[in-house]
């Protein structure tokens, strides 16, 4: 048993997740059941317990209203966000309105139960918690849990408050191509300076950065992405295909049919990954609906056509990146690909031709490599005495511009730039518009758009006690501070009495309060403990009935 306290690094993916640990000198790969070193983010509910990673999955066909998948496309959203509302359409699981925030309804023990996106989230936490412990041999509590870059405030503490609920401590949130750059730099052992390009496609996000490495130095010069796009899209236009050519086939309708939806789906993501290897993929499904069978095969070209506009789109966030950074595409060393995304052909071939031929690096593991780089930043969390960590230095940036509105026509009024390293401090002076004006409203609003309206409302506060004076007379200091995990903290200051208020931002109406918290840690217990109950009593069961056996076999 190791005598420093432990901590491990987590990829909290969308539709897989991983985790690492640095011991020995050297990162491993946790393995999870049945050897695996992935785990399938999906959890289910029956009339006796909780189902977590592949146990969840499998049984899927047979529950789907009761299996949970694709979480972190909800985490921090609002109810009302358009893309909650894309997803709902097309997950068997049921998302209500609880007060304009998602959650998810299930039949759990032949009751009806609601829970949050960050409660689905920490189940999973949980069993990857579990799985550590089991293997280290020793309680875990700290981590560090990767995210996509371009998560806004609200996703990031959502995802802080989900390890809580689990039991986990977050030493620091990193973002997924900044760990899988440094799983690549350590890898390559990357002496000097090299400009590398991280093409980071997975299930349901996708992010591209930016890192200048240099013996040990990662610093992230530019980040740009997608929170709402990866292989479950792809498998969505798969997924409207078929149900198109059944309707057209057998004048069946299958939107509202969940076992059958489900079934297809689980088949498209099959046929999605066999045109990565083959350039034709066959699906065959028993009984899909009223007792027919269905069967049909599609090429990879027509996969790619249905798909087209999607594959396209990935390029933006990689001239995003490239203008951000000042860079030119002759000045990128390595184009690395991470995600399970990226074994897509079509993907390859795009990205190869944009950067005129050249030659991509697959050199690590897609699935792999983002948690090998969080176990890398839990060890230096945790102050391992390594020579292999210890001269490691990252600097990640802020994704998106920070500010406030200003104007009674809803303008933006940026603070901190997009792509400004972290941690940041910076601070700007506003004054009253009106008259006598003794209270200011401060919205704090994330995004690109001059209009704030196309933004992101992340926080909003109040600062009274202005002494009256004429309009722009009265003045007020607001400082934006973001930290290393990249939440933001906001203060505003009179400049005349010293008065001031400030803010954390946190999801901005809908983050669970502390007492909310402590009751799902509460029943986060007390699942596992009935989860642990049931499957003792099924053990014990099995026992008996195999003791049985035994004395019939004998007395025969």
């Amino acid at each position: 048993m190791s005598s420093h306290k432990i901590a491990i690094g987590i990829d909290l993916g969308t539709t897989y997740s991983c985790v690492g640990v640095f011991q020995n000198d050297k990162i491993e790969i946790i393995a999870f059941d049945q050897d695996q070193r992935i785990i399938p983010s999906y959890v289910a509910f029956n009339e006796n317990e909780r189902l977590i990673g592949d146990a969840a999955k499998q049984q899927m066909a047979v529950n789907p209203t009761n299996t949970v998948f694709g979480v972190k496309r909800l985490i921090g959203r609002e109810f009302d966000d358009p893309v909650v509302k894309s997803d709902m359409s097309h997950w068997p699981f049921t998302v209500i309105n609880d007060n304009g925030h998602p959650r998810i309804q299930v039949q759990f023990k032949g009751q009806k139960k609601s829970f949050l996106p960050e409660e689905i989230s920490a189940m999973i936490l949980g069993k990857i918690k579990d799985t550590a412990e089991a293997y280290l041999g020793q309680p875990v509590s700290d981590a560090v849990i990767t995210i996509p870059a371009y998560f806004n405030a609200n996703q990031r503490q959502a995802t802080i408050d989900a390890a809580a609920i689990c039991g986990l401590n977050v030493l620091r949130i990193i973002n997924e191509p900044t760990a899988a750059g440094i799983a690549y730099g350590l890898d390559k052992k990357v002496k000097d300076s090299q400009n590398i390009l991280i093409f980071d496609l997975g299930g349901g996000t996708f992010d591209v950065s930016i890192l200048k490495m240099n013996n040990g130095n990662f610093e992230v010069k530019a980040a740009a992405g997608n929170s709402h796009l990866g292989g479950e899209d792809f498998d969505k236009r798969l997924l409207s295909h078929f149900v198109q050519e059944i309707k057209q086939k057998f004048k069946k309708d299958l939107t509202d049919n969940k076992r059958a939806i489900r079934r297809l789906w689980t088949a498209c993501e099959f046929a999605k990954k066999t045109l990565s290897s083959n350039t034709y993929a066959d699906i065959s499904i028993d009984c899909l609906f009223d007792g027919e069978d269905f069967s049909a095969s599609i090429s990879r070209a027509r996969f790619e056509d249905l798909c087209s506009d999607l594959f396209r789109s990935t390029l933006e966030p990689v001239k995003k990146v490239l203008q951000d950074s000042g860079l030119k595409k002759d000045n990128i060393n390595e184009i690395v690909l991470v995600g399970g995304s990226t074994r897509i052909p079509k993907i390859q071939q795009l990205l190869r031709e944009f950067f005129t031929g050249k030659e991509l690096n697959l050199s690590i593991n897609a699935d792999e490599a983002v948690a090998y780089g969080a176990a890398v930043q839990a060890a230096i969390m945790s102050e391992v005495q390594s020579k292999a960590v210890q001269d490691i230095m990252i600097l990640e940036v802020t994704p998106l511009s920070l500010g406030v509105e200003v104007t009674k026509e809803r303008k933006m009024s940026t603070v901190i730039k997009r792509n400004t390293p972290i941690p940041v401090k910076q601070k700007r002076n506003y004054t009253t518009m009106d008259d006598d004006q003794t209270t200011i409203l401060f919205q704090i609003y994330e995004g690109e758009d001059e209009s704030t309206k196309n933004n992101t409302l992340l926080g909003k506060f109040r600062l009274n006690g202005i002494p009256p004076a004429p309009k722009g007379k009265a003045s007020v200091d607001v400082t934006f501070d973001i930290d290393a995990n990249g939440i933001l903290h906001v203060q505003a200051v009179d400049a005349a009495t010293g008065n001031a208020n400030n803010i954390k931002i946190t999801c901005h109406s809908g983050r669970p309060s502390k007492q909310d918290v402590e009751r799902m840690i509460e029943e986060a217990r007390k699942y596992k403990a009935e989860d642990l109950a049931y499957r003792e009593r099924r053990a014990e069961e099995y026992s008996v009935q195999i003791r049985m056996l035994t004395i019939t076999k004998t007395s025969q």
